[in-house]
């Protein structure tokens, strides 16, 4: 482990006893506790880099108090743009910014661009309801008025995930400081029962590091190597970078139950990064609080289980980075500049390839992404529902396979960076996650598959022709 991932990991650690002294305290020791203590980590860890965070914050908070209507897409602008200055400052002379401070920026873009979505459908729900000429009761999930320079400043610093994750709405974290009797709500078992794979993960991930070690890849005596030891080293790299992920998050995760961050009743349905999709009541006493079951859904970051066991590519993005998934979905992909299910994907990957960096290798890896998920829509749709239950077995487990080389793959451009790192290596095993893909997705072309959108639409006008046909009976 690096001196950097060493901090990491003792910030995470660290934020776990906070999390319960912060726990049952009053809403403002919340707030300014909170960001207190995620300032104080921000100047300790990035010193006068710091001023990076504070630009951006101010710059998003100027465009929502001019443009309040519009300020969502204002906000991806402005922040994005500063990414690339951020990136960008060694190449103009000036100080390269630490680690550190690329993780906080990178949270901090998503929350701002999340806020200022929050803050425009604010000001739309209240012109409807100025046109409408009538009082509704609160919209799901709706700010009750537009945070302050010094609440923006707040959510920005708070200590939970602001490293590493998970993502969280302003509305989540506005229900954190006015949760009702957070006493009630349970915290050291569901810490307990998250926790409990870490050590084991990490231990995993130290032993196929050492044993696999990425730098060998970059040596010429690697490529002396047969073609099936070539191809086989991809899978360990790939296995040590999802244990290491594994214990990144699920620590972070433990930050936020420690605090009680992002706990809801089970009945509120929540989703990760978005919060409840239902409205329920708020207890009115502690021993109604008591008595209802809660979840962390909210700041779910990983799904371990999921994500090495899913039968397809699209499923195991679901699985991944879950919070910052829903991000993309809601921000980047809803509004894509294109309808095709394929396309608005790619779209998705190159803006989440953007935002995690310049590095060629982040390129190469998510822009190959869209290959595989058309690759698997048209094929899947052209066979498989052809076959017996017991080929469609057989097909899932040969999916499975082939869905986790393919993720072995597309590891490799994200951990080796350079253009020339990924391209040696991929030419080295012959590009065959390419070529497979390409042949899978012409073979599924020519025997007539649809696309996941085409699908989709046609899966909705027959549950609709059903609805309709129940009505007539």
């Amino acid at each position: 482990m690096t001196p950097e991932e060493w901090t990491y990991l003792v910030v995470l650690l660290i934020s776990i006893p906070i999390g319960f002294l912060f726990k049952k305290a009053g809403p403002g020791l919340k707030k300014w506790g909170a960001a207190a203590v995620g300032l104080g980590l921000t100047l300790f860890t990035c010193g006068p880099h710091s001023l990076h965070s504070l630009v951006t914050i101010l710059g998003t908070w100027a465009l929502i108090q001019a443009q309040p209507c519009s300020c969502h897409a204002l906000a991806l602008a402005w922040t994005f743009s500063y990414l690339l200055f951020f990136r960008a400052l060694s190449l103009l002379g000036l100080p390269t910014p630490t680690p550190f401070t690329n993780a906080i920026q990178l949270l901090l873009t998503l929350k701002l661009v999340s806020l200022a979505s929050e803050v425009q459908d604010l000001h739309l729900a209240q012109k409807k309801e100025i046109a409408s000429g009538f009082h509704k009761e609160p919209t799901l999930g709706l700010l009750p008025e537009v945070p302050s320079l010094m609440e923006t400043l707040s959510y920005s610093y708070c200590y939970v995930g602001i490293m590493t994750g998970p993502f969280f709405r302003y509305r989540t974290y506005l229900d954190w400081l006015e949760q009702p009797f957070p006493e009630a709500v349970p915290s050291l078992r569901p810490l307990l029962r998250r926790a409990w794979p870490a050590p084991l993960f990490g231990l995993l991930f130290l032993l196929s590091s050492h044993l696999f070690p990425l730098e060998a890849v970059r040596e010429d005596a690697f490529y002396a190597r047969p073609l099936p030891t070539r191809l086989f080293y991809m899978i360990p790299v790939f296995f040590a970078f999802r244990m290491r992920f594994y214990v990144a998050w699920i620590a972070a995760e433990c930050g936020c139950i420690a605090a009680g961050f992002g706990a809801y009743p089970v009945a509120a349905k929540a989703r990760a990064g978005g919060g409840p999709t239902l409205q329920c009541p708020t207890p009115s006493s502690p021993e109604n609080a008591a008595s209802l079951e809660y979840d962390y859904e909210t700041i779910r970051n990983i799904d371990c289980y999921g994500t090495d066991f899913c039968v397809r590519v699209r499923d195991g993005m679901r699985y991944w980075n879950m919070t910052v998934q829903w991000w993309l979905a809601q921000y980047i992909y809803k509004s894509a500049p294109v309808r095709s299910y394929v396309l608005r994907s790619a779209w998705t990957m190159l803006l989440s390839a953007y935002w995690h960096g310049l590095h060629p290798g982040y390129y190469l890896s998510f822009m190959t992404i869209p290959l595989c998920l058309a690759a698997e829509g048209y094929l899947e749709s052209a066979l498989r529902r052809h076959l017996s239950p017991r080929g469609q077995q057989a097909w899932d487990w040969v999916h499975w396979f082939l869905k986790m080389r393919a993720y072995d793959y597309m590891c490799m451009g994200f951990v080796l960076l350079t253009m020339g790192d990924t391209l040696r290596y991929w030419a080295s095993i012959y590009y065959w996650i390419h070529f497979l893909a390409l042949a899978c997705l012409g073979l599924g072309l020519a025997l007539g598959g649809g696309s996941p959108s085409k699908r989709k639409t046609a899966s909705q006008a027959t549950t609709g022709q059903a609805r309709e046909k129940l009505r007539e009976e």
